[in-house]
């Protein structure tokens, strides 16, 4: 009985595809009625704004210098008191809000902001925008976490120092260390310090989700009041992401609308458990799953190192959507460093660069491999092909590299899989040799392995030695899969004292893949 070849089969839950495809893209379009309104308003909007916001800056530097005035600009030792805090807490708010009250905001506050003992830190979250400086406003000018390079830039270096900020340094290696520190360091002070606002998500997102949440804020093991913030207008001129309209056209089709609408809400404060407080992560899952619940948006794993990726497929001219994979999920289930998955992106843009839209066919497989289209060659590319949907993308690629292919690409596969190819074992591997057992394991008894051969024969000897084998197998796991189900089909035939044949192995593998397929659609190798 001839194997049925199977494609999409189910698969393990936590490595579907998230909710939310691509969270870092907005793409906005303006009616040919925005763009004639817009331009109408702005006309008169723009201007008395530009003058507005400049007679607020005018009287806003004076007072950030006074509140400054012999601040070290490396950070303040001890937090603010007297008349300094006065000015920043009462007068810097009050001249924030008639800022962004100039640039045409309407501010919506809802719920009430704990105080600095209730909760010492403040988790903001979509971050879709340089406008959520907005909720900063809002809760009083708290604390932020800011680059020290920031410091530097004019007049708003200067407006930043008043709220004393937790620095990072780029050039400091233990700066990040030194950074939890100092945010558990005000977070733990019982009330002396200001609050630490912090944006957990890390980078800017278009609000369809909440993508994972750094673990900084929530290392301290101190309550978190989570703050939410909203854009409900019919045209959204705010989001600012890494797929989409630049900040200065965002700015200007702001100032050209007569307001938008922001909310700004306070939930309760959270508390960790004690299991929280000792596992930082599962605290901010929990504060994250409050604030999703309210907002009505799911989560995903996506997180900044995605946006890394973008930037790194864009080079290697893939769309820059194709190196999103939620990083932390497939970081975390695939024990996967952020260079191996770059090494993975680099492998893959060499199949798939040539292809539209990032996505590899079965045709392009095949050409990556130097092979023909085979039932066997089928079954292995729909073990990469996780959604049945007749394409690889990154994110299927990785998975099926690391679950299929690496594990078996070992020492020991190497080893037997070279002498199977060996048949008159004199350590080396001819053209006609490699040529009848690649025939064998795809089922084909008339194909050309020529280019596959030169390329694995890399001083162009006429044959290959088990270093040039090995140097290949290690460099190429894609064909890992290929041999270890042919090394199957070796001991099955054994076991049944068969010779082998192609008409024997075809439907052999076919099954053995299918078997594969099924185990691997159970748990894919790890568990949740």
């Amino acid at each position: 009985m001839s194997a049925q070849r199977v494609f999409a089969l189910p698969r393990q839950r936590s490595l579907l595809l998230p909710a939310v495809i691509n969270p870092f893209v907005h793409d906005l379009k303006l009616t040919k009625a925005d763009t004639i309104k817009c331009f109408l308003l702005g006309i008169i909007l723009v201007p008395l704004r530009a003058i507005f916001l400049l007679l607020v800056l005018m009287v806003m530097w004076p007072v950030s210098v006074m509140i400054t005035f012999r601040q070290s600009l490396s950070g303040a030792v001890e937090p603010m008191t007297g008349w300094r805090r006065f000015l920043h807490k009462k007068v810097m708010t009050f001249l924030g809000q008639m800022y962004f009250f100039g640039m045409g905001f309407r501010v919506v506050v809802k719920g009430k902001k704990a105080s600095s003992a209730e909760a010492p830190i403040l988790a903001v979250a979509p971050h879709s925008s340089f406008f959520d400086a907005i909720a900063c406003i809002e809760a009083g000018l708290p604390s932020t976490v800011s680059r020290s390079e920031s410091l530097e830039a004019p007049i708003f270096g200067r407006f930043l120092r008043c709220v004393q900020p937790v620095l990072v340094s780029r050039k400091d290696p233990d700066s990040r260390r030194n950074t939890i520190l100092e945010i558990e360091r005000r977070a733990k002070s019982g009330g002396h310090w200001p609050q630490v606002l912090v944006f957990p998500e890390g980078t800017c997102t278009n609000r369809s989700c909440l993508i994972t949440f750094k673990q900084g804020a929530f290392v301290p093991g101190v309550p978190v009041q989570p703050v939410l913030i909203r854009y409900p207008n019919k045209l959204d001129t705010v989001t600012w992401t890494w797929q989409g309209p630049k900040s200065a056209r965002l700015l200007l089709l702001t100032l050209c609308h007569i307001y938008t609408t922001v909310e700004v809400e306070f939930l309760p404060p959270q508390v960790p458990t004690e299991m929280e407080k000792k596992c930082p992560i599962k605290f901010a899952q929990s504060v994250r799953s409050v604030m999703a619940l309210s907002l009505g948006l799911p989560v995903t794993d996506h997180t900044y190192e995605d946006c890394r990726l973008m930037i790194a497929a864009g080079e290697l001219t893939l769309p820059m959507e194709a190196g999103l994979v939620e990083f932390t999920k497939i970081s975390r289930k695939l024990e996967l460093k952020w260079d191996n998955v770059k090494k993975e992106l680099e492998s893959f843009a060499n199949i798939a660069c040539s292809c539209k839209g990032g996505r590899i066919t079965v045709e392009e497989f095949a050409s990556f491999l130097k092979l023909p289209l085979s039932p066997a060659l089928q079954e292995l590319f729909a073990l990469f092909d996780r959604d049945g949907d007749g394409t690889i993308d990154f994110r299927e690629y990785v998975i099926g590299v690391t679950v299929l292919c690496r594990p078996a690409n070992n020492e020991e596969v190497i080893q037997t899989a070279f002498k199977l190819f060996d048949i008159d074992e004199d350590n080396c591997i001819t053209q006609d040799e490699f040529s009848c057992l690649i025939r064998s394991a795809l089922g084909v008894c008339d194909l050309d392995v020529s280019s596959l051969f030169t390329e694995i024969d890399a001083d162009g000897s006429g044959h290959i030695t088990y270093d040039e084998f090995r140097t290949f197998a290690l460099t190429h796991p894609e064909y890992a899969k290929l041999f270890t189900t042919y090394i199957e089909l070796q001991r099955y035939q054994g076991h049944q004292g068969e010779d082998p044949d192609c008409d024997a192995t075809l439907p052999y593998l076919c099954m053995a893949s299918h078997d594969d397929h099924l185990e691997d659609s159970t748990s894919d190798k790890k568990d949740d």
